[in-house]
Formats: C-alpha cells, structure tokens, sequence
C-alpha cells in the first residue's frame, strides 16, 4: 500500500458517527501510519479521522428529499475531484445505504484497486434481497454486527464476517449505571417506565406521539408510575419537547411531568422496571440490560398494505427476536410493528407486562440467550483487524 493511500470512512448519521470513531479509534492504535478521512460528525473527528464534511448532524437530517439529493450530487462531484489527488486502500461505508451506494459506485469506478469494506450489513435479509445483486458488486467484504448475518450472506456468495456490536464491548452483563438525577420510585414502589423513542426525526414524528398517549393511559392505572423519556441528544430533545407541546393540551400537560433524559440511555434503561422503545438498534441495548420491553413501530398504515409489505420479507422486526428466532428460540419480546398509531394496544400491551412477573421474568431468561452470541467478540479490535486483512489481501473473498 502507498505511502499516500489511506482510508475513507462514510457516515451520514449519528449512530454512524459512533459506528465509525470506535473503529478508527483502534485503527489509530494499531496503524498511527495510516491516513483516515471522510464523511462524518464529530466524534469521527475526535477519534482522530480528517473530515471532509460534517455529514450527521440532525439538522441535515430534516432538510427536504430533493434538497439532500441534489447536495449529495455535489458531494459526489467533490469526491470524485479529491479521489483524483488522494488515492485510497479502502472505503468503509457505514450503514446508511442510501447515501453510500452511490459513493461505492464512484469508488469501484474510479479506483478499482480500492477495497470497500462495510461497516455494518445493509439488512438485505429483511427487505428487497435482490439488492444483494448490487452489493456484490459494490463490497469485499461486510462487517456484520448481527450473528445470524455472516450465514445469510455466505448464501449470496458476499464475503462477510461477525464483529460483534459496540454496545457489548463491556461485556454482556451491562452493569447499572449512575442514577443520579433520575426520579426515585412512588410510595408504592412500581412500576419505572423508560421511554425510547429512537435517533431519528422520522422515528420521533412517527411514535413519540402515540409513546406519549400510551404513557397518558397508564397514568390511570398506576398512582405511582413515574417515566423518563431518553432523548439521544439537545437537537432530539428540543424536537419531542415541541411534538408534545403541539398535541392536546392534557397530553402535553403529562409531557412536563415526564423526565427527559439527553445522552444518557444506558442510565434510563438501567433505571427502568420496564421499556417502551422504538424498533431499532435501541433494543439491541435494552437486551443487554436484560430489562424486560415492549417494541413500537408506527408505519403509514395505506403504504403498508399498498406497497411495503410486499418489500419486507422479514415478519420479525426487533433485534432481540430476530437473533432469537435465529438460535430456534421463541420471540421472546412483543412487538407492536407495524403499528398505526393507536395507543391503547400499547399500554395495555405495557400494563400486562407490568402486572406479569412470570412474563418478565421469562422475557429476561431469553434476552440472557440472546446476549451469548455477543460475548468474546471485542466489536473495534475485530473490525479493525477485519479491515486491515482485506486491505492487505490476506482475507478471503
């Protein structure tokens, strides 16, 4: 590899932000010679990559379709121009596939010597498999965070290897974290909801309305419950404070009563007697808490039926149940996907699980299996010397 080369690292969101920067982290143990640059945010920067662009800060995230398109073709355009003066060994794309297919394309077609290494399996496995065509011709290998993807992938003849999850790179067991700040239990003592409602502005819009109408009806049942909403960050928080301040004026009223909580999910979940969260890599983290939950996705319920189930292979959505379903265990979490906004199924979906401890208590035996998988799989140490084989040719393809 010249001297000159180095690696390019492609993130368009939060999540992959901090996908990337453990990555590059051990990368700069490992490699201090190696040039790292890229699309990213802040903690990228920090973990030591030059950032061509500030590319995963929620405000970018809001502006309208076509204005992202026609600002990522100026991105391509500059890319292409940099790639000119600045060869590269490797291309990580992290997840977000829809900015990313287009920038391996352009790497494939201008510098085909470069490897591009995925960071994290576009989840094929669930929707449009077919694109799987595409994705062999755009990687040299996938770094996949889900145990049960490497096989699925090895099927497809895409080279891909499990590198473990971030989320358990200090062992399974998630011990609590600090509780201070959080509110103490009710004279009564139950129950502790903690509320997800997901990283993204399209997921706040979608369920925070219906998590927060659900919570409403629970206020009837319990005297003592008491909930803490976990916001991933200032920009989300400002975001949910506004969606309920615009809802019915009693519901926006229990709002205020709830705790938010920015940057601080471990504490919340860890605090929590049980979880409502959003679909996603959340409830990967809940699981490692082995706190018992309940998963919410609200979709368009006209272009569910008229278009995307016929798109979604997968009948399973939660990650817990998914890497559950693919050791033969039963789907030990109930999830609520799809969804169509009405809270009712979700609190008394909520209640039944508080007033069952057999179900919770089963629930929690199952996330433990669920978990295995994870353990002796440091994610940074094995990703990093992942891409590095490629790279030097030494891995298979």
């Amino acid at each position: 590899m010249a001297e000159t080369q180095g690696i390019l690292f492609t993130a368009f969101e939060p999540s992959g932000d901090a996908l990337a920067a453990k990555m590059i982290a051990r990368l700069r143990q490992v490699r201090p010679d190696l040039h790292i640059w890229g699309y990213g945010g802040p903690r990228m920067e920090a973990a030591g990559a030059e950032l061509l662009e500030t590319t995963t800060r929620h405000a970018v995230m809001l502006v309208g379709a076509a204005q992202q398109a026609m600002a990522h073709r100026k991105r391509l355009e500059r890319l292409r121009a940099t790639l000119q003066r600045r060869p590269i060994a490797a291309l990580v794309p992290v997840d977000s596939p829809a900015a990313n297919w287009s920038i391996c394309d352009l790497v494939r077609r201008t510098q085909p010597g470069a490897k591009i290494v995925h960071l994290a399996a576009p989840q094929l496995w669930a929707w449009a498999p077919w694109r799987v065509r595409k994705l062999r011709r755009l990687t040299d290998h996938v770094l996949c965070l889900l145990p049960f993807e490497p096989e699925w992938f090895a099927r497809h003849n895409v080279p891909a290897t499990f590198v473990g999850h971030p989320i358990f790179e200090n062992g399974t067991g998630a011990p609590r974290s600090d509780m201070d700040g959080l509110p103490v239990k009710g004279s009564g003592g139950w129950p502790r909801i903690a509320l997800l409602p997901g990283s993204r502005p399209g997921e706040w819009q979608k369920n925070w309305p219906t998590m927060l109408r659900a919570y409403t009806n629970l206020l009837g049942r319990y005297l003592d419950l008491v909930g803490v909403v976990a916001a991933v960050d200032a920009p989300a928080a400002e975001a949910l404070t506004e969606i309920a301040t615009r809802m019915e004026p009693d519901v926006a009223g229990v709002a205020r009563g709830l705790q938010l909580a920015v940057g601080r999910a471990d504490d919340v979940i860890a605090w929590a007697d049980v979880v409502l969260a959003v679909s996603g890599t959340v409830t990967l983290q809940v699981a490692a808490h082995r706190k018992p939950m309940i998963v919410l996705y609200n979709v368009n319920p006209f272009a569910w039926h008229l278009a995307a189930r016929w798109f979604v292979w997968t009948r399973t959505f939660s990650l817990p149940n998914l890497i559950a379903q693919s050791m033969g265990m039963q789907k030990p979490v109930t999830e609520l996907v799809p969804h169509f906004g009405s809270p009712r199924p979700v609190a008394d979906h909520l209640d039944q699980l508080i007033r069952d401890e057999e179900t919770r208590t089963s629930q929690i035996a199952a996330l433990d299996q669920v978990c295995v998988p994870f353990a002796g799989h440091p994610f940074a140490e094995l990703a990093a010397a992942k891409l590095l084989e490629v790279m030097e040719g030494k891995a298979a393809s």
